[in-house]
């Protein structure tokens, strides 16, 4: 359990750290159905984060989607 109380405090900063900065999004939806867009992160919060994508539209995202490589954050 410890490795994971990691990986999710990682991710947390790293996120943190990427609040503000135009980023590429690469988004695993399931069954096959990946999206990839460019937005910034707009507001981190304790359990979730924002991506305001170009276009104006809001995702909502957990922390353990990215520990779960379900979201991956390429420089924008």
């Amino acid at each position: 359990m410890r490795e994971v109380e990691n990986k999710m405090d990682r991710a947390i900063v790293r996120i943190r750290l990427l609040a503000g900065l135009p980023v590429n999004v690469k988004v695993n939806r399931g069954r096959n159905k990946i999206e990839c867009y460019g937005g910034k992160i707009e507001n981190v919060y304790p359990k979730i984060f924002t991506i305001r994508k170009n276009d104006g539209a809001l995702d909502t995202f957990s922390y353990s989607d990215v520990v779960a490589g379900n979201i991956k954050f390429f420089k924008g």
